[in-house]
Parts: C-alpha cells; sequence; structure tokens
C-alpha cells in the first residue's frame, strides 16, 4: 500500500511527532510510506532524523512579507502544498493538520483535537478539515464524541503511541547532568500559551514556591505557526508581579529531551484542551510524577496513573504532593500504561482501518 502523510510543519510539535512515528511503524509493517511537510524558515528537513524506509518530501516555505497576518500564512501553507503534492501515486492519502486537510482535497484525517478561532481564515480552514475528509480518526474517545456532537461524524479511535524505551531507559549521567544544572525542577513541555494554561501554571508556581523555595519551573519547547506574543506578554509581567522565576529553555534538542524530562521532580500538564497528550505520556514512561489538568480526555488516557488539578491552587498543591510523596505503585502504574501504547499496534489498527475503506 502507498500512503501518504502529510503535516504542517518540521517543527516538534505533538501532532509532528506522531507523523513521523506512525510512517516509520508503518513502513517497518512493509508499507511504502512518504511523509510531506511544509519546510518552515528554510528548514530541509524533520527536527530529527526520519529512518532511510520512509520517503521525506518538504516542500520549501519561505518566510511571507512583513505584517503577514496568521492568516494570510494559513492560506498561503495551504496553496503552496496544494501545488506541490500530487496525490494520483498514493492509495491513501493521510493529514494530520487543517492546513493539510485543505491542501490535499480527498484524504483521510486525523482530528487529533478540535479548536475554536475568532480568525476567519483560521475558522473556515478548521471547518473544511473536518467536514470534506471522507474518514476520519481520533487518538481519544472524548475527541471523538465532540467531533460526532459538533458534526454528526463517526471516527475511528487510534490512541496515540510513545516512544517508550526513549524516555524509560535515559543515560543516568545524562538525567542527572541535568539536576546537577537546573537543581530541583517541575517540567513542563509545549511553550508559552493559551491552550496549554501557562497563565494557571504560573499562579500554581508563585504558591508552590511558599513551601517548596528550592524548586524551579522549567517550561522546554514552544514551536508554533501561531502568534502568542501578546499572551507571552502578559504571562512574562504577571511573572514579574509575581516574583516568580521560571526558565524558559525553548525547544530542546531531540537527543537531550528525554533526559531533561526524566530528571525532573514532577511534570506538569495544564493544557485547557488536548486531543490526547503525548509529552504527559512520554514523562510517564520515565517514571516522572505526572498532574494535568483534570479534563474527561486527560482523564480516559491517564486513569489512575496521573493527579488531576481543576484550577492554579489544585495545580500546585497536587504538584507539591507529587514532588514530596514516594509513590512507587503510581510511577509503576505510568510506566505500565506508556508501555502498552506502541507504535507497532497503532500502525497495524491504521493499516486495518484504511483497508476497511
Amino acid at each position: 500500500m502507498k500512503i501518504a502523510l502529510l503535516s504542517y510543519s518540521t517543527k516538534p510539535r505533538g501532532g509532528v511527532v506522531h507523523t513521523l512515528a506512525l510512517a516509520e511503524a508503518l513502513a517497518a509493517a512493509g508499507e511504502d510510506v512518504t511523509v510531506w511537510s511544509l519546510g518552515r524558515g528554510g528548514d530541509t528537513g524533520f527536527f530529527r532524523p526520519v529512518v532511510p524506509a520512509v520517503r521525506v518530501r518538504i516542500v520549501p516555505f519561505p518566510d511571507g512579507p512583513d505584517g503577514e497576518t496568521v492568516g494570510e500564512r494559513v492560506l498561503r501553507s495551504i496553496a503552496v502544498l496544494r501545488e506541490a503534492f500530487d496525490p494520483a501515486p498514493y492509495d491513501v492519502v493521510h493529514a494530520q493538520d487543517c492546513i493539510s486537510a485543505n491542501a490535499v482535497g480527498r484524504c483521510v484525517r486525523t482530528v487529533h483535537h478540535l479548536d475554536h478561532f475568532t480568525t476567519p481564515e483560521l475558522a473556515a480552514c478548521h471547518e473544511r478539515a473536518i467536514v470534506e475528509p471522507y474518514a476520519h480518526i481520533c487518538v481519544s474517545r472524548a475527541v471523538a464524541g465532540e467531533l460526532a456532537a459538533g458534526w454528526g461524524l463517526t471516527a475511528e479511535v487510534i490512541p496515540n503511541a510513545v516512544a517508550y524505551e526513549r524516555f524509560a531507559a535515559v543515560d543516568p549521567a545524562a538525567r542527572e547532568r541535568w539536576r546537577r544544572e537546573l537543581g530541583r525542577y517541575v517540567l513542563t513541555v509545549g511553550g508559552i500559551e493559551p491552550r496549554k494554561g501557562s497563565l494557571d501554571l504560573l499562579e500554581a508556581y508563585a504558591l508552590l514556591r511558599a513551601d517548596h523555595r528550592g524548586v524551579r519551573l522549567v517550561i522546554a519547547g514552544g514551536e508554533t505557526l501561531f502568534d502568542y506574543r501578546d499572551y507571552r506578554a502578559r504571562w512574562a509581567a504577571r511573572a514579574a508581579e509575581l516574583g516568580a522565576d521560571p526558565l524558559v529553555l525553548g525547544p530542546v534538542p531531540e537527543e537531550d529531551l528525554p533526559a531533561l524530562v526524566a530528571g525532573a521532580g514532577a511534570f506538569a500538564f495544564p493544557s485547557v484542551k488536548e486531543g490526547f497528550g503525548l509529552a504527559a505520556m512520554e514523562a510517564l514512561a520515565a517514571g516522572v510524577p505526572l498532574v494535568v489538568r483534570d479534563l474527561p480526555v486527560l482523564r480516559e488516557v491517564f486513569g489512575g496513573a496521573a493527579r488531576f488539578a481543576a484550577t492554579a491552587a489544585d495545580l500546585a498543591a497536587e504538584l507539591a504532593v507529587a514532588l514530596t510523596e514516594d509513590a512507587p505503585a503510581r510511577r509503576a502504574a505510568g510506566r505500565d500504561l506508556a508501555a502498552r501504547h506502541t507504535w507497532e499496534a497503532a500502525a497495524r489498527r491504521h493499516l486495518d482501518f484504511y483497508r476497511s475503506l
């Protein structure tokens, strides 16, 4: 079977991580797989090497003119990818986001999570990418339920997977290097943006420091298509008001990320909207105590392996417990949960679904 998987970016976002890992697992199962993506900022490849069995096609996407809005950039992204991509050679065309789904026409679409946009171009892109694909996959039952309730669509539920060994078998020396450099820290991965609940995490950190002064908040990641400068400015201003001093690392090299995760005293995942929570599952694979937002989707995915918090105060309280309570049973449950989410199994289920079409 010839399969095209399409993504809007080469940067390390959850959907892009998913796309590459699924492509490699499908290729390992003997399928002919090509990954297509826009190459933003001069990128000629993805944020990490891709196994040779997977073909990679990067479509150059130069920076736009000064003053280009997010909506204009989205429309230009769709047009550039549409011009470059020919669906004719493929048995399955599978888009992983709204930009690629708008670009390729008839396709299978994975809906990782549902958004609510006010920018007209983004709202239209989001809507078309839901209603026009002929088949849908969701990575959780909760998101599939949203798709059914909002659009009357039935989606196949195929949970995300995790590169378990990469996070479970971290070199202890690399982990300890992060601990020596950063001290004791709470980690979150995903940058500073509204969907990630960054302001709530900042408020929680200020509360946490009252009793745990030696603990640092570390924020990694943050590659995004969107312009969150106003939100980040509010976040920085609030950090100054609170006297907080979080460490913002930005994107972390792929080879350094597992040790950074494994070195954390706790992992915070206060997103207000998620489809699965891949970064949180990676933390469980590393044996790190996990505190997440109390959302139905995260209850579904993590169950008893995580602690749940609805407010900033709750988040501070649960992080305090996670940092101080030795809970080997919960850590073991987390590792076991992560180990069950394999890309091999996800690839098999995708192939069964493709064949059913």
